[in-house]
């Protein structure tokens, strides 16, 4: 029997190979055998798609189903031998044989496989008709380092980082890699890493623009890599890097990293047809990650009185079966809880965390629109723990026709309405499209202690997610995403209706909060800095703020923007992060097989997908 060595990118091999194996066939003639690099071609399919080849080289990775290593399951194996002269083609290939291999095969064996290429999704495999093990050897893993020279576009257009090189070598990562999303976790095994740090979105620290977006796309995509949990089934349980840390007691959070973390490379969708499909790292070693970005306590904040934002993640009183039985019509599609076990669960977290931040006045976005069921609930809860008569709420009714609403909480001990709440809609300022937006609400409060007054006015514009291509207003493509023109038209009627003192306060001091959903240096924001408002975000910690994570880019959406004569009187700004870098995981709903035990409502963690924003003032008449 032949001796072979594998030399990677001119690292010798560890071991020298020898000895037999088991098989189930006679091993072919050595004149038949095709180069795995031939196999995998210099483009991103193979040139050999549907023949049949033998190949020979070692086994980088054990992923066979129905072995004693039921934490790596892909229904195969890597397989990597003598690379060739050239860089742009890999010297590995996954080799699928099932559920129920009839050869189990280790790390280390020499292996001589006769199989079909095919396309797999985008990822070149060989379906295997025999496996012998001749042998056993070694290899060090091919280092790379983020970023990388080239991105490409996936079939969902999407750019992703170009690694097709090395689909299916043994690779290492020797930097700290930092954790920047963990949106899938749970279904799919997913963590998002990046190399440089954590990623924030292009106009959350740049003006918009057209050219400088599309090169910052391509930049951020050269950083990126997928961690895969290297299992073929979504929802695993347990959740393979969830508590992937150091020490007892460890949960994973954005912004966290992972340093040589070791695997094959595989270009796919993940578990199940709905990820994102890109090159991932199938790990060899269990990885293990160091908390960089620990966990927040009870939120310490300077000044006399507290003003917080909180997003409460659809809080429906109503639970969602399925039918359109929500919104002040009772017409619309009910959110959040599927039932009512659910419903107390996000009660639980969503009071935990106001009960933490015990600010004075609470701005709340994206409660149920309905008379008044969705405060309620939340008073009754607040008032169960913390004592009768702790928190009341703004009485408004029903405000718009949207299924959701802002709303407003106080503590009656220090802070007294002024007044009757008012709302901004399209009835008062016609740029004001509250057919997208949801009507902003202002109320007037004066401090207990000394009867300075404040207005605050909570809103929450209109999202990036849906087009408001029928309004005329459409994604520029330069970083602002969809209906930034609604949002800014809005920005402006909130600073004029302002200027007008619509509770007629006889107080100029006045707090825009909530979530404006544009990043720190888009149009809405800049309207407001021009109307004379000053970012407080911006004041408190620069370009680096963030409220939320999505696409793996951190950003802040939710604001607190001061006019000029309340400025002097802020004593502090404090972002809570309990939320954005959360594993959604972690909060109230049980979909899709969910442990319910890794939920725990004494904790604040996940209450929402955005975290609260609170405000200290030294208010003076």
């Amino acid at each position: 029997m032949r001796q072979l060595c594998v030399f990677l990118y001119c690292i010798a091999c560890l071991a020298s190979c020898g000895g037999g194996g088991n098989s189930n066939s006679p091993p072919p003639n050595d004149s038949v055998l095709t180069a795995i690099y031939d196999v995998q071609g210099d483009g991103a399919s193979s040139p050999l798609d549907g023949q049949s080849v033998t190949v020979e080289g070692i086994v980088t990775g054990d992923f066979q189903d129905g072995d004693t290593d039921s934490a790596r399951n892909l229904g195969g194996f890597f397989v990597q031998n003598v690379p060739d002269a050239d860089f742009a083609t890999s010297d590995g290939v996954f080799v699928f044989d099932g559920n129920n291999p009839v050869v189990g095969v280790s790390a280390g064996d020499v292996v001589r496989v006769t199989g079909t290429v095919n396309e797999y999704f985008g990822e070149t495999q060989i379906t295997v008709d025999n496996v012998t093990i001749i042998g056993s050897g070694g290899l060090l893993a091919a280092p790379i380092n983020l970023p990388v020279a080239a991105t490409r576009m996936n079939s969902d257009g999407i750019l992703i980082a170009d690694l097709e090189r090395y689909e299916g070598m043994l690779v290492r990562f020797p930097q700290a890699l930092t954790v920047s999303e963990l949106r899938d976790i749970e279904r799919f095994g997913d963590v998002v890493l990046t190399g440089g740090g954590r990623q924030y979105q292009f106009t959350n620290r740049n003006v918009p623009d057209v050219a400088g977006y599309g090169a910052y796309r391509e930049a951020i995509a050269a950083r990126r890599i997928v961690l895969d949990d290297g299992l073929r089934v979504s929802n695993a349980t347990p959740i393979r890097y969830l508590t992937a840390g150091p020490a007892p007691g460890y949960s994973i959070r954005v912004g966290d990293q992972i340093s040589g973390v070791t695997g094959v490379l595989r270009f796919s969708r993940g578990s199940g047809a709905d990820g994102t499909e890109t090159y991932r790292l199938m790990p060899t070693e269990d990885p293990q990650f160091t908390s960089m970005n620990p966990r927040p306590g009870a939120p310490v904040v300077n000044g006399g009185i507290r003003i917080a934002s909180m997003n409460v993640l659809n809080f429906f009183t109503g639970i969602d079966a399925g039918q359109p039985v929500c919104g002040p019509a009772a017409n619309a599609n009910c959110r959040g809880a599927d039932s009512s076990e659910e419903l107390r669960r996000q009660l639980a977290k969503v009071v935990t965390a106001l009960a933490m931040i015990d600010a004075d006045i609470v701005g709340l976005i994206e409660l149920e629109n309905n008379a008044s069921d969705s405060l309620q609930q939340i008073i009754d809860e607040l008032n169960s723990r913390l004592g009768a008569g702790t928190y009341a709420f703004v009485n408004t009714g029903t405000i718009g026709d949207d299924a959701i609403k802002t709303g407003f909480l106080y503590k009656p001990a220090s802070i007294t309405p002024v007044g009757s709440p008012v709302t901004l809609d399209a009835s008062i300022d016609a740029r004001f499209d509250d057919s997208r937006n949801r009507p902003a609400l202002a109320q007037t409060f004066a401090q207990s202690s000394n009867g300075a007054r404040l207005t605050v006015v909570v809103n929450h514009l209109k999202s990036k997610g849906s087009d408001c291509d029928a309004a005329g207003d459409l994604n520029l493509s330069d970083g602002q995403g969809n209906c930034n023109g609604t949002r800014t038209d809005a920005a402006a009627a909130i600073a004029d209706w302002l200027n007008s003192d619509p509770t007629a306060s006889g107080d100029p001091d006045f707090l825009i909060i909530g979530d404006l959903n544009a990043y720190m240096l888009e149009d809405p924001i800049t309207t407001f800095k021009s109307a004379g408002f000053s970012n407080l975000t911006a004041t408190a910690t620069g370009l680096d703020t963030y409220s939320f994570v999505f696409d793996g880019q951190s950003g802040a959406l939710d604001h607190a923007l001061s006019s000029a004569s309340l400025t002097p009187q802020v004593a502090d700004v404090v972002e809570w992060h309990i939320n954005a870098d959360e594993p959604r995981v972690l909060d109230y709903n049980l979909e899709s097989g969910r442990d319910p035990a890794l939920f725990d409502g004494a904790t604040p963690y996940r209450a929402s997908d955005h975290d609260p924003l609170i405000v200290g003032l030294d208010l003076s008449l």
